[in-house]
């Protein structure tokens, strides 16, 4: 993601990190769920406040450290996710997801490098302890994309839809990077997407639940390409771009309202715009299509300060 100076393209960058919102709980494959007590503090009136405490409740459980780092993150606070995701890293070195969590943290808190060396660092450690790592993948094709090698990046890219199951939260969006950075630089792309062979989703099985609240997961930004473009346009025209991602993700749960994580990314897009009245009442319309939600859909959005 290329990391414009703080102010120059809030609005653009935002929307353009809707419109690339991978759904990463496969990230959490290997780490293992954060421990019931970080999971529970989430209902707290100030879950940060409660983390921390959890922190120094239990400060040898990276999973504790996990969670904060996940929860800072959401928070739009980088550099302090980046220094709970080290202290995670420091107490389970060996886990792939905290160093590609550790990597992505501190690319967002870059207020110039697009790509960090200690980021760049991180990445390679994850995929060198689990050369599946989605996030950790993602982000070194945009490093070889970053460099110029945009060739290089669509392969990696390629080979990460390869390794992703049909029907996967982020397919779709996946797709469509590789499209848009094949369109712009013109490299034909689509007899190659048509021929990856995905693996198909396992019969019968269910999504699990996630270790980390919807809200409060990592999900890679947009490409740099994405950046790039939005840092051309006009204050005004990012505000509509934002606004019209919104609403059309909006009219897609209004037509299909039983998708309790896409309300949660509402409320999110909703916070981000700095619509807190249009964010309650997401949580309001969720809730109402999804009862059986409820106190998820409560304790998740409470996280963004959504009541």
């Amino acid at each position: 993601m290329v990391r414009l100076r703080r102010g120059q393209l809030v609005l653009g960058g935002a929307a353009l990190v809707l419109g690339f919102a991978l759904a990463w709980s496969a990230l959490h494959k290997d780490g293992g769920a954060a421990p019931q007590e970080a999971s529970a503090s989430m209902s707290a009136q100030d879950p940060l406040a409660a983390l921390e405490q959890q922190t120094r409740d239990h400060p040898d459980d990276p999973a504790t450290w996990r969670a904060l780092g996940a929860a800072r993150f959401d928070a739009g606070q980088f550099a302090e996710a980046a220094q709970a995701f080290e202290k995670a890293s420091q107490l389970a070195p060996n886990m792939a997801v905290v160093w590609s969590s550790l990597g992505e943290a501190r690319v967002m808190a870059s207020k110039s490098d697009p790509m960090p060396p200690p980021a760049l660092e991180a990445f390679r450690k994850a995929v060198s302890l689990d050369p599946k790592d989605p996030r950790a993948r993602y982000f070194l094709a945009v490093n070889r994309d970053l460099g110029g090698d945009h060739q290089g990046a669509i392969a990696d890219w390629l080979a990460l839809l390869a390794d992703t199951p049909q029907g996967a939260p982020w397919e779709a969006d996946l797709k469509r990077t590789i499209e848009q950075v094949g369109k712009i630089h013109k490299i034909e792309v689509a007899g190659r997407m048509a021929a990856v062979k995905q693996p198909a989703a396992p019969a019968g099985a269910l999504a699990p639940a996630p270790a980390m609240p919807t809200v409060a997961q990592g999900i890679p930004g947009p490409s740099p390409l994405d950046l790039k473009a939005a840092a051309s346009i006009p204050p005004s025209q990012q505000r509509d771009m934002a606004e019209g991602m919104v609403a059309r993700l909006e009219g897609k749960l209004k037509a299909n309202p039983a998708n309790p994580d896409g309300w949660l990314m509402l409320i999110r897009s909703r916070v981000t715009l700095g619509q807190p009245d249009k964010a309650a009442q997401a949580l309001k319309d969720g809730i109402a299509a999804n009862p059986g939600q409820a106190a998820r859909l409560r304790q998740e959005a409470a996280v963004l300060g959504v009541k």
